[in-house]
């Protein structure tokens, strides 16, 4: 499978336009909450929630929706998570300025018994912090925005949520209190601890920022060095919001290196991964990549032409260690434009003509899919292709198509005094901090 052609820029505006119409059907327009997953009685996600905050001005900008229809979605999110029940109680919204990961969409209640989580918290959170800086309006509407916004992030009471240790905790449930794993090892709290030592209310101490680096695993892979993580959504996630070019905290400045280009060296790890194929799954090559957290069409063991394969479901899948089983994401493959937009738009341009996984979907492309498995009898793809979508997947490819074009999310952040605060205190210097 391939290809030498790129997608066109037409091509890659109708591709972030069909993602957005996502955030645009899948919401309760009374809440502001956003659909986790396009399943029958599905929760909210509170990450997606955010995502949706910051993609609203990508697409009033876009002309995909008009600024006071973006404004009151927006105000009516931040309304809820405002008055929402803040407390112990199993039932509630949130805590300590925190929320639970899954909400129901009509009453906004905690789902499934979940966890307050620290991270989904910290994209809602970057989603509102996004959306105070772009609606700076003199209505009415927009300086509540702006209000609600600061008074969500001043609220979150980032000491508590260290547990009396130097680590950020992934998060608490009212039934057995803090969870024990904490946010260690390179991952996408990258964002989370710039949020937490900006806040200028229950800030993280500095001490916690060295003690999540001092965790950082250094790998080399196909002649790259860079700092490991193997599912490649962990390489973009806190990009979505943040302008890493040319700025650097102490370890890194040690490296030689800003974490943008340690994204760009873990996109073409995942592309030097799939041309090698050391496991042989069908499809794999120089324009079909993109190995990370995903849906897969397991738990199932298959034996495909005479090998025994085991599929898993969803799992945080990554490279070259694995997990490993065939199942690739296009949303990840779009979510590193910013970073590598030679092979990037080689790839997208694939995953629409070649691939196919446009063509049957409402939103863009399905979450995932896995050219090994053959998929139900007599689906039109002919291998097994994700039947739902995922706002936390919906929104990167939005952001980051922009960013690419743009830059317009990380102009946003750059004017936030938190974000900014944030970053000096984590020791990040030069670039557009100076």
């Amino acid at each position: 499978m391939s290809t030498r052609r790129q997608t066109t820029p037409a091509e890659l505006e109708m591709l972030q336009r069909e993602t957005f119409d996502y955030f645009l059907n899948e919401v309760n327009p009374a809440n502001g909450l956003i659909l986790d997953k396009t399943a029958p009685h599905w929760p909210a996600s509170i990450a997606a929630t955010g995502l949706a905050l910051a993609c609203y001005p990508v697409g009033v900008e876009r002309g995909f929706i008009a600024r006071g229809a973006a404004a009151s979605r927006t105000l009516a999110t931040l309304r809820f998570f405002w008055t929402s029940p803040q407390g112990p109680e199993p039932d509630a919204t949130g805590y300590r300025g925190f929320y639970y990961h899954f909400l129901d969409m009509q009453t906004g209640r905690r789902a499934w018994q979940c966890e307050l989580s620290t991270i989904d918290t910290s994209f809602l959170l970057a989603g509102a912090l996004a959306a105070a800086a772009y609606f700076d309006g003199d209505t009415t509407e927009e300086q509540e925005i702006r209000a609600l916004a600061d008074a969500l992030y001043r609220r979150a009471d980032w000491q508590w949520a260290r547990n009396q240790d130097a680590t950020v905790t992934h998060g608490w449930t009212p039934e057995s209190g803090f969870i024990k794993y904490r946010w260690e090892g390179y991952d996408e709290a990258l964002l989370l601890y710039i949020l937490g030592l900006g806040s200028p209310t229950h800030p993280l101490p500095e001490s916690s920022y060295t003690a999540w680096t001092a965790t950082y695993r250094w790998e080399s892979c196909y002649g790259y060095e860079y700092l490991y993580a193997g599912p490649l959504f962990i390489h973009q996630l806190s990009h979505v919001w943040i302008d890493f070019r040319g700025i650097q905290d102490v370890l890194l400045r040690e490296k030689g290196i800003d974490y943008f280009e340690n994204s760009r060296r873990a996109t073409y790890v995942q592309q030097c991964y799939a041309m090698e194929n050391p496991r042989k799954f069908a499809g794999y090559g120089e324009h079909c990549w993109g190995i990370t957290a995903s849906e897969g069409p397991g738990p199932a063991t298959l034996k495909l032409n005479g090998v025994e394969r085991v599929f898993d479901d969803y799992v945080g899948r990554g490279v070259p260690y694995g997990p490993d089983d065939g199942t690739l994401a296009p949303w990840a493959v779009v979510a590193s434009l910013p970073f590598a937009p030679e092979i990037v738009l080689q790839a997208i341009d694939f995953c629409i003509h070649q691939a196919k996984l446009k063509k049957y979907n409402r939103y863009g492309f399905k979450a995932s899919f896995n050219p090994t498995h053959p998929g139900e009898p007599g689906n039109p793809y002919g291998w097994w292709v994700s039947p739902w979508h995922f706002g936390l997947n919906q929104g990167p490819i939005v952001l980051m198509i922009e960013n690419y074009r743009t830059d317009l999310l990380w102009q946003l952040m750059r004017g936030c005094p938190y974000i900014v605060a944030g970053l000096r205190r984590a020791g990040f210097r030069g670039g557009w901090l100076k």
